[in-house]
C-alpha cells in the first residue's frame, strides 16, 4: 500500500467509525464513561466491517 491508499483507509475507518459513534450517542438512553466506551469499541468494529465489505464489493 503507498501513503495516499493508507490516508484514505484511515480517513474512511473514522469517519465510518464517527458516524456509527454518533449513532449509537443518539440511540442510548443514559450517557456515562462505560457507554462512552462500549460505544467507541463498537463503533471501531462496526467501522472495520463496513471498510472491509465495502473492499470486498469494490473488488480490491
Amino acid at each position: 500500500m503507498d501513503r495516499r491508499t493508507t490516508l484514505l483507509a484511515a480517513a474512511e475507518f473514522l469517519a465510518w467509525w464517527a458516524a456509527l459513534a454518533l449513532l449509537w450517542l443518539v440511540l442510548i438512553t443514559a450517557v456515562d464513561t462505560l457507554e462512552l466506551v462500549v460505544g467507541a469499541g463498537v463503533a471501531a468494529v462496526a467501522a472495520l466491517a463496513a471498510v472491509a465489505a465495502r473492499r470486498v464489493v469494490a473488488g480490491r
